[in-house]
């Protein structure tokens, strides 16, 4: 697990994901032209639960969905 950093609507949280969930969501963040805080800000605002878990599931949707949100949509786990 590790432990990063992030701000969300200006306010800064600490999020807790294996090393291959974020290796995964910059990939995604990179392909969709974004920065991992704006696209974890994104998710935020989706979520109904817990943030790690809402990264994780959107991360395994984006990888599903064709090779790691190759695509310019917004994040819509």
């Amino acid at each position: 697990m590790k432990k990063r950093s992030v701000l969300i609507a200006g306010h800064p949280t600490s999020v807790s994901l294996e090393e291959e969930f974020w290796d995964a969501l910059k990939e995604v963040a990179a392909a969709r032209r974004l920065s991992v805080n704006a696209l974890i800000e994104a998710i935020d605002a989706e979520r109904a639960g817990n943030l790690s878990s809402a990264i994780r599931v959107f991360v395994l949707n984006a990888y599903r969905r064709g090779g790691g949100g190759a695509t310019p949509e917004t994040p819509a786990s």
